[in-house]
């Protein structure tokens, strides 16, 4: 985007300036009496929690280490809302109480106390002061929605005051959520703020017109954030099953009070089930694309055993911007779409035309993916070009990312650049898959474009690959160029590589074994990172075909599957 999107990006950072200082004025005690009011007299239903429960961690927390955000703190007996801890990840997953679903799955009173006496806690420390991490909008909405989902554990045997005091925050932080989202960029923690308000006005006493309101607004948001095809606007994999987890929810809450869910809620499941099971391998994991870490495969398939579509998959995701190819045991994912807008792609990556696939229960060909919980000086390394498995040009990014120290704190990292345009052309035939794209991310900097073709046939035991790079006018790189073009192929750590002298011979961890080979250049294997690991980052290798782009204007290759004796 060039000067444009820094200037966008400056707007954006004005817009988030002018929000948080609305926040800090109305935090003060001259209108925090405004978010005072009725306090209601108990709570109608508890919606269901679909996230994955485990009694250990009810068992660490009553002990005092709380393992958050992929970090455990020991409290040492003093309060966790407290202690001073820097990750504000773990800040963050400890206000949004979510773990209230394992004090939930462990059954005895033990923890049913211990989850009140946290509860206690939060409303003495946290409960009126309006400010810091605790009252941000997407924590905020988090906390109510583990609040209305965990009620009949944290009331359970509970004192009239108490009772009173739990309602009285929950309708304080409802009230205070609904003023503190306006101005609130469109994406996850706005729609999950309207889907906490909507949860509110169903899961406790109220008017009719304030339901009716809140899913108006729930209505306007899904229809802004959720595509056609089922993705969402951020293009980030892990925001369909998250939103999801949430909605399924929401649209049970409705069921339970006797009424029909709106339209939208339907539709928006109806959309994101298909394009969840589209977007995932045939090993469980979710495809690695613009900020995608480890796949928590518990969740995914809670959310999938909701799935009353049981549509057929679709080969496109033209409006998310995926293509998938899948034959026999094989599966290809790939990324065919433009950057999204710069206020969601503070977890993007520059990763346009790169692929993965899947082989049965393993995975062979990945990007390095995001260590979500780990070092974020390590981020842009993963959401590089040279962290996807496709092409780059004179080893530069496609696009780039903001470090400006005033803006990133007040906007993130969002991706800047990248292509404008890409094309692509799907045709299937009876026995193979295949697609044509291109994109233009270089044509500014080097006056190069990018196509990539890939065919899966035989069954799903060949893929056929071309890379090629050309000028406009489809003309190859001119004669001396001193452009230089890298293909690359990150391998899962799990894969065992051997290399003789035609090929590279890639053996999956269930004895699966397909062999690499290029024509037009010797491939050669080099050592990456893996960022995606449930326990972090770890070593794995990739295969690179490296050449001048004038004196390798298409680089061909393939991968076979062996048939083992």
């Amino acid at each position: 985007m060039g000067g444009g999107g820094s200037a966008h990006l400056w707007r954006l950072a004005a817009r988030e300036g002018l929000r948080r200082a609305g926040l800090r004025l109305r935090a003060g005690p001259k209108y925090r009496w405004r978010f005072a009011g009725r306090t209601p007299d108990r709570v109608l239903l508890a919606p269901p929690d679909l996230r994955h429960a485990d009694p250990q961690i009810a068992h660490d927390i009553y002990s005092g280490r709380f393992p958050l955000s992929g970090h455990i703190v020991k409290t040492g007996g003093q309060s966790p809302f407290q202690i001073k801890v820097a990750d504000i990840g773990w800040q963050k997953s400890l206000h949004g109480f979510r773990w209230l679903r394992h004090m939930r799955a462990a059954h005895t009173e033990l923890a049913t106390a211990n989850a009140r006496a946290l509860v206690v806690d939060w409303i003495n420390v946290h409960g009126s002061s309006l400010e810091g991490v605790a009252w941000e909008p997407g924590v905020i909405a988090k906390r109510i929605i583990a609040w209305l989902q965990h009620s009949t554990v944290v009331l359970q045997n509970a004192d009239l005051r108490f009772y009173r005091s739990y309602l009285r925050s929950l309708a304080m932080q409802a009230r205070y959520l609904r003023w503190a989202m306006h101005g609130l960029p469109r994406g996850r923690a706005r729609l999950r703020a309207h889907i906490a308000l909507t949860m509110v006005a169903l899961a406790l006493p109220g008017s009719a017109s304030t339901l009716r309101n809140a899913s108006r607004r729930l209505s306007q948001e899904l229809d802004s954030e959720i595509l056609a095809d089922g993705g969402h606007v951020s293009r980030h994999p892990l925001a369909v099953p998250e939103i999801l987890a949430d909605l399924l929810p929401l649209r049970e809450t409705y069921y339970a009070r006797g009424m029909e869910p709106p339209a939208s809620v339907i539709v928006a499941v109806e959309r994101m089930m298909p394009a969840l099971r589209f977007l995932r391998h045939s090993d469980g994991s979710l495809a690695r694309f613009n900020g995608m870490g480890a796949t928590i495969q518990d969740r995914i398939a809670a959310i999938l055993r909701l799935d009353e579509t049981r549509a057929a998959l679709h080969a496109s995701a033209p409006q998310s911007g995926f293509e998938r190819l899948a034959l026999g045991e094989t599966v290809i994912i790939v990324d065919v779409g433009v950057p999204p807008p710069p206020e969601l792609s503070t977890a993007a990556g520059a990763g346009c035309l790169s692929f993965e696939m899947s082989c049965g229960r393993q995975a062979f060909i990945v990007n390095c993916g995001v260590d979500t919980y780990g070092p974020a000086d390590l981020r842009p390394l993963a959401r590089a070009t040279a962290a996807h498995s496709t092409l780059t040009i004179n080893d530069t990014s496609q696009a780039r990312f903001n470090h400006t120290t005033r803006l990133k704190s007040m906007v993130g990292t969002p991706l800047l650049g990248g292509p404008t345009r890409v094309n692509c052309e799907r045709t299937d035939g009876a026995d193979a898959m295949n697609f044509v794209a291109s994109h233009d991310a270089y044509r500014e900097r080097f006056g190069l474009y990018h196509e990539r073709a890939i065919e899966l046939a035989g069954q799903g035991r060949r893929i056929i690959g071309i890379d090629r790079v050309y000028r406009d006018g489809g003309e190859p790189a001119k004669p001396g160029s001193k452009d230089t073009v890298a293909v690359r192929f990150h391998l899962h750590p799990d894969i065992e590589v051997a290399v003789d002298e035609a090929y590279i011979l890639l053996t999956g961890k269930d004895g699966v074994r397909w062999r690499f080979g290029s024509i037009d250049i010797p491939p050669t294997v080099e050592e990456s990172i893996f960022f995606a690991g449930l326990a972090g980052p770890r070593r794995s290798r990739q295969i690179v075909l490296a050449a001048n782009a004038a004196e390798a204007p298409v680089i061909r290759w393939r991968i076979e599957r062996i048939s083992v004796a």
